[in-house]
């Protein structure tokens, strides 16, 4: 056990709980060493069963625990900043869940703080660039047989949204992950964000703009748009169709099982993230394991994670105002060149 990896985890919720399993049960080379949630008891129904992991309220009392080497951050997206300059202050790899931190001048305190170090020490949660789909689709736009990349269309479903999701959140948590799939498969940055608002679908809860449209500028002319719908009712949908001016490719229509019988069949629709991309969570976990025993940041970084920020405080900005925004990022520093 020494050998391993010693990983706290801040946050037992969903997300949380979820790392627990998977760094417990299915990642090799890392073990358990710590949970923190200010619910203890559902910390320790995290836990349950996991050999040698002590339960905190305090998440800096976790980052000291003994065995420690490492953290996941899996607590609200507001925890995030103070979580990781406290991990940075011990030199600790950490591997955060999106978004980096909610605001961009939070976001733009972790960068800074960060660069300070003269290191890479966190990995950020986007994790479809783990995906064996998405992961094809870079690929391919890399290799340059389709040429130059014009536009990318993507579709973000789920089923229903949370009772304290707002309209805001569309763009900085659920489009986020979008924001930083386009940065990654096109190479290029987000420089204005246009939100536009169709009528409410009857599913939505009272005051919910929700579908709503999104259109990204980049730098070098493309142009993505995302139609995020999270009270669809049917189903949590991701796809992704890149248009080049010698082709298109498409990924995400789902290659699930499909049931035939009763003169009829019925093709199974994912109802839940962890579902659709449970590989992808799985690869990226271990990714980050792999390289922090090796001492590297391989995933994408605190960049990364800060230009998500700006551009949905663009977006969000967008939403509320109307018009487009443009994107306004900080100076790129030498460490993330």
């Amino acid at each position: 056990m020494g050998d391993l990896l010693g990983v706290a985890v801040l946050g037992a919720g969903h997300m949380g709980a979820d790392h627990v399993r998977r760094l417990d049960q299915v990642v090799s080379g890392a073990r358990v060493a710590a949970v923190a949630d200010p619910d203890v008891d559902r910390a320790r129904e995290a836990v349950a069963g996991v050999d040698g992991a002590v339960v905190h309220t305090d998440p800096v009392a976790a980052l000291d625990a003994p065995g420690v080497s490492a953290v996941l951050i899996a607590s609200p997206g507001p925890a995030h900043e103070a979580a990781l300059l406290a991990a940075f202050a011990r030199g600790l790899p950490v591997l955060c869940e999106k978004p980096m931190v909610p605001d961009s001048a939070g976001a733009l305190r972790v960068l800074e703080a960060e660069a300070r170090l003269g290191r890479r020490l966190a990995q950020i949660g986007f994790m479809r660039r783990y995906d064996a789909e998405y992961q094809r689709l870079k690929a391919l736009l890399d290799e340059g047989r389709l040429g130059r990349p014009l536009m990318l269309h993507c579709t973000h479903r789920n089923v229903s949204s949370p009772e304290h999701f707002t309209s805001a959140m569309l763009i900085n948590s659920s489009v986020s992950h979008e924001i930083d799939a386009a940065r990654w498969l096109l190479g290029q940055e987000l420089t204005a964000v246009t939100v536009l608002r169709p009528a409410p679908s009857a599913g939505a809860p009272r005051g919910l703009a929700d579908p709503q449209f999104v259109l990204f500028e980049t730098e070098r002319g493309a142009l993505v748009d995302v139609e995020v719908f999270v009270n669809c009712g049917f189903g949590y949908q991701v796809r992704c169709e890149a248009v080049c001016e010698a082709g298109s490719a498409r990924i995400g229509d789902g290659h699930t099982m499909v049931v035939t019988a009763g003169g009829g069949a019925t093709e199974e629709v994912a109802q839940d993230y962890l579902v659709r991309f449970a590989d992808a969570y799985d690869r990226e976990v271990q990714s980050w394991v792999d390289a922090t025993r090796r001492g590297l940041v391989t995933g994408p970084g605190v960049w990364d994670g800060y230009a998500a920020s700006v551009v949905a405080e663009a977006g969000v900005r967008s939403l509320e105002n109307g018009g487009r925004v443009a994107v306004d990022l900080a100076p790129r520093p030498a460490l993330y060149r």
